[in-house]
């Protein structure tokens, strides 16, 4: 079949032909690679691209699947999309500010990796976390209203783009500092291992974090301690204008952990990021911490403040579009085994482009927080200290 792994290459990476068993041997049980497959009678099998291992034996490229679980990850990901381009489109009329990053184009491994968790596990991000905080069942009214400042946001319009956050759902951000996220998820993971609850926490950052100490750092404390922690290096080639090989003496990033067991993955492709991400679940609630490593790409450039074609080809953008969009990848299972024709998912496309223009709308007319929100929670009772003209006790600005 034309949509199988054999025409979606990734930036000229080495697949490996090795065909690698699908059960993974743990301590005195088996327990299966893959995630359990939803009852259907239209369940089908797909061949995925193969994984690559560092010091285990990956699962292997069947994945099983059906109609729902492909138009739920269809529409999904054009949400993201959409949402995404709307972003960009408000930045330059100027009504949202400050920074930035956009990850259209990575959109599967969000939706992936959702398909292989529930929201008891723990997430934490880096500042591409729009998509992310859509996956962990956030609504684009309140990602829209956080890009505007409003007190409908996610954190109440104080955080802006870079500061998504669910704590319902166990989504601790949308993190600025690069690499910061990294020890924050060994720490999320501890929390997991004392309650002993069987969850994971899932730790994402990109290829320009890959070379920061403090990742080394949780690294090597999370395997002391054997914590349920998922590293996720989401590569997505370029670190802001560098290409990985040119910043990165290896850019191997799966390999990267040493001690530390890590898998690479087709981050272009839902069901091989569902079918790993399971596995690495498994690992990690037995063994301790393992390193995916996403192989991905985006779109835009690294921020609003970068074109993204001046450190790479135009060429190579549409290249990638064509031979490995992640939507159009699962766009081509549906109508390839007849679960629906192009004209439903355009209409169901353009459809989902009007819910995202609504949302948008809808956060427009939130209000502002309250003036007073400036000098909230940095005191609990406010101890009676001043800041110049302000007193912090009192809800109006002193002038």
């Amino acid at each position: 079949m034309a949509l199988l792994a054999s025409g979606r290459r990734g930036l000229g990476r080495l697949l490996p032909q090795a065909v690698q068993p699908s059960v993974l041997q743990l301590g005195q049980r088996s327990l299966s690679a893959e995630p359990a497959p939803s009852e259907s009678d239209d369940s089908i099998t797909v061949t995925v691209n193969p994984y690559k291992g560092h010091r285990l034996e990956p699962p292997g490229r069947d994945v099983q699947t059906n109609k729902k679980e492909l138009l739920d990850m269809f529409e999904t990901m054009v949400r993201m999309r959409r949402t995404e381009i709307a972003a960009d489109l408000l930045y330059k009329q100027k009504l949202a500010r400050g920074f930035l990053h956009l990850a259209d184009g990575q959109e599967a491994v969000p939706v992936g990796i959702e398909a292989a968790l529930d929201f008891k596990d723990s997430m934490i991000q880096s500042y591409r976390d729009h998509c992310t905080y859509l996956g962990r069942g956030g609504t684009v009214k309140e990602l829209f209203a956080e890009l505007l400042g409003k007190k409908d946001g996610c954190a109440r319009g104080l955080g802006g783009s870079m500061h998504m956050y669910k704590k319902e759902h166990n989504f601790f951000g949308g993190i600025g500092i690069v690499g910061e996220q990294c020890p924050l998820g060994a720490g999320l993971a501890f929390a997991h291992k004392y309650r002993n609850d069987g969850h994971v926490a899932m730790t994402l950052y990109g290829d320009g974090a890959a070379n920061q100490g403090q990742l080394y750092e949780a690294f090597n404390m999370a395997a002391i301690w054997e914590l349920p922690c998922i590293f996720v290096c989401e590569n997505n080639h370029y670190g802001m204008g560098t290409a990985d090989r040119k910043g990165s003496k290896s850019a191997a990033f799966y390999t990267r952990g040493d001690y530390v067991p890590g898998m690479w993955i087709d981050g272009m492709d839902c069901l091989a990021v569902k079918q790993g991400v399971a596995f690495a679940k498994q690992w990690a609630l037995e063994k301790g911490p393992i390193v995916l490593e996403m192989d991905t790409y985006r779109y835009h450039g690294h921020s609003i403040s970068d074109p993204g074609s001046t450190y790479r080809t135009r060429d190579e953008i549409s290249g990638i579009r064509r031979a490995r969009d992640p939507i159009e990848h699962i766009k081509t299972l549906l109508t390839e085994h007849n679960f629906a024709d192009g004209s439903e998912l355009k209409k169901r496309e353009k459809q989902i482009k009007r819910e995202v223009e609504a949302e948008i709308e809808a956060a427009k007319k939130s209000e502002f927080p309250p003036i007073e929100d400036l000098w909230n929670n940095i005191y609990v009772d406010g101890l009676g200290a001043k800041l110049r003209p302000i007193e912090i006790s009192k809800p109006k600005i002193q002038l």
